[in-house]
């Protein structure tokens, strides 16, 4: 194959960051970043390095992530910390240790296929994790904290999506707190680990198929730098509460982006795509504003802000604490159920052959 660059898959476009934003957000302040040696997590880190923040705390649980994190950029400022966002104890001392005034929380399960079969872990990792880390956070004295989401979670269909929706409605209910607790959702982040773009490259080296789930499929997608440059942007933005949507541009066909990768890593214009279904949790589209919420503009190019029309529920702490009991007492039925009545609109989807 000859080697080509992640924005020739992509329409081209053109997205102007706000440098100055951009350092505003972290320069000068202590950081700290949780899933630190996950395709989002390492390129924030590898940027905020840049920008001239104080310190710098990478925390993963993954030791080979974090490794090849430190083997990828020197920076005085960088401090990896091995931890796993569960363990309550080690949280605490990194949030002691390193006392983040700004703090980026990127540690996620985020394959929709595997969370469908550990619903109950998905939600101890994503749910209680982020709970964890915001506690912590809120204890320390962090200025602000902002959670990565996705476009999984609006309308979710999948374990994955309903999991990040629900840490979407914890920063909403964290309103009130001495800390700004806000939100960055965007879609697929192109080239990440575990998406489709290695596995087509796989299966090219392979000799093909290429494997897509339905001629339909689309996706949004942006590329890993483009993202992170405009997560750091909202931060300078954020409100109490508040949801940032990043531009994703148009969405794009799943078996388009299989052909033009098929044409632009030189492979025989005869390798073949085939369909093979859509799998438990995926869907056609996903959505980038849910059907009770609407996008003003900021002050910032290419970031707007979701403002829903629906009010947290009132049960809504009380169904938390039932969601992460069941998340170590249920069954997965038992997850999903509780998901189900937390977030009415998740609409699980089951495949016609399953």
């Amino acid at each position: 194959m000859r080697s080509f660059e992640l924005h020739e898959l992509l329409p081209p476009r053109r997205i102007a960051t706000d440098r100055a934003a951009m350092k505003a957000s972290v320069e000068g302040r202590r950081v700290l970043v949780t899933g630190a040696g996950g395709s989002v997590g390492s390129e924030l880190c590898r940027q905020l390095a840049t920008l001239g923040c104080a310190s710098l705390t990478m925390v993963e649980r993954h030791e080979n992530s974090l490794h090849d994190l430190m083997l990828s950029f020197e920076s005085a400022v960088a401090d990896p910390f091995l931890a796993d966002i569960l363990d309550e104890r080690r949280l605490a001392e990194a949030f002691r240790k390193s006392r983040p005034q700004v703090v980026f929380h990127a540690a996620a399960h985020k394959h929709v296929s595997l969370a469908e079969l550990h619903a109950r872990e998905t939600v101890r990792n994503n749910v209680t994790g982020t709970r964890l880390v915001m506690e912590a956070a809120e204890r320390h004295g962090a200025e602000k904290f902002v959670l990565i989401s996705t476009d999984k979670a609006v309308n979710p269909s999948s374990v994955m999506g309903a999991t990040k929706r629900v840490t979407e409605l914890l920063v909403r209910a964290a309103r009130n707190s001495p800390t700004i607790f806000t939100t960055v959702r965007f879609g697929n982040v192109l080239g990440s680990n575990g998406s489709v773009l290695p596995r087509f490259l796989q299966q090219i080296r392979k000799g093909g198929p290429l494997t897509v789930t339905h001629p339909e499929v689309r996706r949004f997608f942006i590329l890993i730098p483009e993202a992170v440059q405009l997560v750091i942007e909202a931060a300078f933005l954020a409100q109490a509460g508040s949801i940032y949507l990043l531009d994703m541009g148009e969405s794009i066909r799943i078996v388009d982006l299989a052909r033009r990768v098929i044409e632009v890593s030189g492979a025989p214009s005869s390798t073949n795509i085939e369909f093979i279904g859509l799998r438990q949790g995926e869907k056609i589209d996903e959505d980038l504003i849910g059907d009770d919420e609407r996008a003003i503009p900021t002050g910032l190019a290419h970031i707007a802000e979701i403002r829903s029309e629906t009010p947290l529920a009132d049960s809504f702490a009380s169904d938390l604490a039932n969601l992460e009991r069941l998340a170590s007492t249920g069954t997965n039925d038992d997850v999903i159920a509780r998901l189900r009545a937390i977030v009415p609109n998740f609409v699980h989807y089951l495949p016609v052959h399953a």
